[in-house]
């Protein structure tokens, strides 16, 4: 199994494809198979590299939670790059993974052709983070005391997730018995390290008014925890557009996989044929600046 070193920590990659390189970031309920779609489709075209996060085998599962943050998933990410002679790449990360694609872009920016963000911002709303926090201590507990199973049948029926049950049954089954082949320990070192410590995403506006690297922001019109999120990047950042997916929940790359490769590809192009712009001022609400 191929395997890059990031910081001391083994990951587990995929690639397939040739050409201008794109690399998938995974959200935390699922890994990199829940890239396939995309792998199948981008790799005609590009050089498509997945990799599992920390915590998620067959990446290693460090015991310690303080081997687990934010910034180490960013890092993770220049490192599995680095280790590839990638020097520069589009990058497309969903929710836990859409986190550190924005962060890549804001320490990275140089290396970075492009950023695509689904469905990010869970826990940025100030007036729920509280809430946010005591959940995750306790579901990291549970996994720690009762493994997957109990976590799971919540993940299942939360309010942004149902949508992928609705449209997509079979898909719906296949998500959770990925789900239930991870780590207890990696998902509850992932909680403590990653989630639960980072700084949520409205604090910083002030750096996505200056970040410059083309950004896609893509969020369910069904998945109200990132929608807010969505809008304060998309209004501070003149870098960035915004699709919003109707009908759609938290996991707008497998539920509808072909409206998310389409728009995209669209992106992609854009950005690779030079015609990407960033927002016109002119566009702007009076009293605003980009």
């Amino acid at each position: 199994m191929p395997h890059v070193s990031s910081n001391g920590v083994r990951l587990y990659y995929e690639e397939a494809g040739k050409g201008t390189a794109l690399v998938f970031v995974h959200e935390f309920s699922g890994d990199l198979r829940t890239w396939e779609a995309q792998m199948r489709f981008f790799s005609r075209r590009y050089r498509c590299i997945a990799f599992n996060a920390r915590g998620y085998p067959p990446s290693e599962v460090p015991r310690s939670p303080s081997k687990y943050s934010y910034t180490a998933a960013v890092d993770d990410i220049a490192n599995v790059m680095r280790h590839l002679a990638v020097g520069k790449a589009h990058i497309i990360g969903c929710s836990m993974g859409a986190y550190a694609t924005l962060h890549f872009g804001l320490r990275y920016p140089r290396r970075a052709r492009s950023l695509t963000a689904i469905g990010a911002g869970a826990g940025s709303d100030p007036a729920a983070h509280r809430q946010f926090i005591l959940a995750s201590l306790a579901t990291a507990r549970e996994f720690e005391e009762q493994g997957l199973g109990p976590a799971m049948k919540r993940y299942r029926s939360a309010p942004n997730r149902i949508q992928l049950e609705t449209k997509d049954p079979r898909g719906f089954r296949e998500f959770f018995t990925r789900f239930a082949e991870h780590s207890p320990l990696g998902h509850a070192n992932t909680l403590r390290g990653v989630q639960m410590r980072r700084p949520p995403l409205f604090g910083f506006e002030r750096r996505f008014a200056r970040m410059t690297v083309p950004t896609h922001l893509v969020v369910g019109d069904e998945d109200e925890s990132a929608i807010g999120s969505g809008l304060v990047i998309k209004r501070a950042c003149p870098a960035a557009r915004m699709t919003m997916a109707p009908a759609t929940g938290h996991l707008v790359n497998v539920e509808e996989p072909e409206f998310f490769n389409r728009i995209t590809a669209d992106f992609l192009a854009l950005v690779d044929g030079g015609r990407w712009r960033p927002r016109d001022p002119r566009s702007l609400p009076k009293g605003r600046k980009a």
